[in-house]
């Protein structure tokens, strides 16, 4: 199977223009964040990828990575991408739509010119990764009424409807004020025999802690203790689990391919999807701060880019399609 869209879609990540030599080449353009006011729709950052079918010399990058990554020579590397073109160009001349995965789809128009339109499935910026598109629900403000109205409308109110007040002659009631004053003394009364009987048990405690601390230190000074036959001394090694770090942090020698699965601002979410991968079955961890601060969790990391890759095929599938490849150089 050619994977050569896999490696055009790896390259993305990485460079803005990425050649497919006698086809075209792909272009990316970075978009702000975006609001659509007439369905309250919030969109994060992303590349805007668009297709130029006049660049199609070879510029060395493609054929490069392929031959890297499959450890083959950069002959076979031009080679296997030429079979890849001529596969492109048999299928659309056959009126077919071609499909590269993650990238886009093209096609032949009525008027017999190739068409590209670009896949809204992955978000090529790495700095918007964990960042998604949502909609917010329109705020509705409750109209305000000013006072004038109230006013106007109670004025309106009295012309039609005139409303007597009569006052109401409130009887005194003595009693009241003598059972407020002995509800204050007996409070005083109470609080202070609390805290009388609470100092007095303080003192008596201080007291008993005084003399076991000195009946303590005389037995300890009339002790002897020895040891006649002391045993060995016994050099015992821990070695530390990754489950037993609250931080998930990995000490082994470091690797360069890791599968990421996200990043995040508050170490404390990141260790919840460290535990939540483990719990899958997953060696995940964390492998530090980015250039922006987030904390990168990983499905895994490998030593070798094909073993990697085919762990990313394999999570995209399965698991998140937005998980992507993070190659480290050390």
């Amino acid at each position: 199977m050619n994977t050569t869209a896999k490696y055009i879609s790896d390259l993305l990540y990485r460079y803005e223009c990425v050649i497919l030599p006698g086809f075209g080449a792909f272009l990316t353009k970075r978009q702000s964040a975006t609001i659509q006011e007439s369905t309250h729709a919030f969109f994060p950052p992303q590349k805007l990828i668009s297709f130029n079918s006049q660049l199609q010399n070879n510029d060395g990058l493609l054929a490069n990575y392929l031959a890297s990554v499959e450890n083959i020579s950069y002959t076979d590397a031009v080679a296997k991408i030429q079979r890849y073109v001529l596969f492109l160009n048999n299928k659309m001349a056959q009126g077919k739509r071609v499909e590269l995965d993650g990238i886009g789809s093209f096609f032949t128009s009525v008027e017999n010119t190739l068409q590209f339109e670009p896949s809204q499935e992955v978000n090529y910026l790495t700095e918007a990764f964990g960042l998604s598109s949502f909609i917010s629900p329109s705020v509705i403000r409750e109209e305000t009424i000013l006072r004038e109205d109230y006013k106007e409308q109670v004025e309106t109110i009295e012309k039609t409807t005139p409303i007597a007040f009569t006052p109401e002659k409130r009887k005194e009631r003595p009693y009241l004020k003598y059972a407020a004053i002995a509800v204050v003394v007996i409070g005083i009364t109470g609080f202070l025999s609390v805290n009388s009987i609470n100092k007095a048990n303080n003192n008596y405690n201080t007291t008993i802690a005084n003399e076991a601390d000195t009946e303590i230190e005389n037995k300890i000074q009339q002790a002897t203790f020895e040891i006649s036959n002391p045993l060995p001394a016994i050099n015992l090694n821990i070695v530390k689990t990754k489950e037993e770090d609250t931080n998930f942090t990995d000490n082994s020698a470091p690797e360069k391919f890791h599968v990421v699965a996200g990043a995040y601002r508050i170490k404390a979410n990141a260790s919840k999807k460290v535990k939540k991968l483990i719990a899958q079955g997953f060696d995940a961890h964390l492998i530090g701060l980015n250039k922006y601060g987030l904390h990168q969790v990983v499905y895994d990391s490998y030593d070798n880019r094909l073993e990697a890759l085919q762990a990313l095929k394999s999570i995209k599938k399965e698991q998140d399609r937005r998980a992507w490849l993070l190659i480290q150089e050390f």
